[in-house]
């Protein structure tokens, strides 16, 4: 492996372009950088949940942060839709664009183990409840073994969750997150960057306006992450944050909706997001 690894993670959002990420990760690869692609797909899961009659439900925590109600039948649509659907899909247009590439799920050489959420107090169709059945959970290690071995070898690894759990059974996790924690595994041994590509430029001062994007933003070391978080940019910020703190280098938030979205992103494209200082720290 040369001396850096770039991390992409792509979303699942219909108007990000998967294969316009893929032509300009097989021509990065080729141009001799490391890339790992980690993807999520909560479209895709949605529209097969819709065709299999399975219900999709949200949970909000009381602290306010909102997750896939991932009951038993969720995790299996989640499975077909990240594996079976997703994952082929981008394998295949990283091969048309000339690069080799092998799919994974946090599952596999137990690249990502996680602890799942047994029990917890939920607010589920406006009620608060005990949840018993939710399979979420939250990365607690990571092996990037598998990664390094792939790497090695010019093959670009194509990540997505389920992580395996305490009891080596399916456990779903973040995308964002997932891509940050295998950042910062990786930067131990190389250094390496996370770009998370999202449908807006970047983090912007106004959601609702394209047109307010912020070159720099600063997240706390703890708590909030701002007040420019919302919707899926919390998590994004979040994990922004979890791969800064643990060793990445380099955090980009950017578009992921044109040509050539990772390269743009590496030149200067999109958010650079940092850490900012306690106030009198040195």
């Amino acid at each position: 492996m040369t001396d850096h690894v770039t991390v992409v993670k792509c979303g699942g959002g219909r108007t990000l372009d998967r294969e316009a990420v893929c032509r300009d990760l097989a021509a990065l690869s080729a141009a001799g950088g490391p890339v790992v692609l980690v993807h999520g797909g909560a479209a895709d899961a949605d529209q097969l949940a819709g065709r299999l009659g399975v219900p999709q439900r949200r949970l909000t925590t009381p602290s306010g942060s909102s997750s896939r109600y991932t009951d038993p039948a969720t995790l299996e649509v989640l499975l077909m839709a990240l594996a079976g659907k997703i994952k082929p899909g981008l394998v295949a247009a990283l091969a048309r664009h000339g690069a080799r590439a092998a799919g994974l799920t946090g599952m596999d050489g137990n690249l990502l183990r996680a602890k799942r959420t047994a029990t917890h107090r939920a607010v589920l169709d406006g009620r608060t409840v005990v949840v018993r059945d939710d399979h979420n959970g939250r990365i607690r290690a990571v092996d990037p073994a598998i990664l390094t071995t792939l790497l090695d070898r010019g093959i670009v690894p194509v990540v997505s969750p389920p992580a395996l759990g305490e009891d080596s059974q399916p456990v779903n996790v973040d995308a964002d997150r997932a891509a940050a924690a295998i950042a910062a595994a990786l930067s131990t041994v190389v250094p390496a960057t996370l770009v998370l590509l999202t449908a807006a430029p970047g983090v912007l001062a106004d959601h609702t306006d394209e047109r307010t994007l912020l070159p720099d933003f600063r997240v706390p070391p703890a708590g909030p992450v701002g007040a420019e978080a919302t919707g899926g940019m919390t998590v994004k910020l979040q994990a922004a944050r979890d791969a800064l703190l643990g060793g990445v280098g380099t955090v980009v938030i950017a578009d992921g909706r044109g040509d050539s979205p990772v390269s743009n992103a590496l030149a200067g494209a999109g958010t650079r997001v940092r850490v900012a200082e306690l106030a009198g720290s040195h």
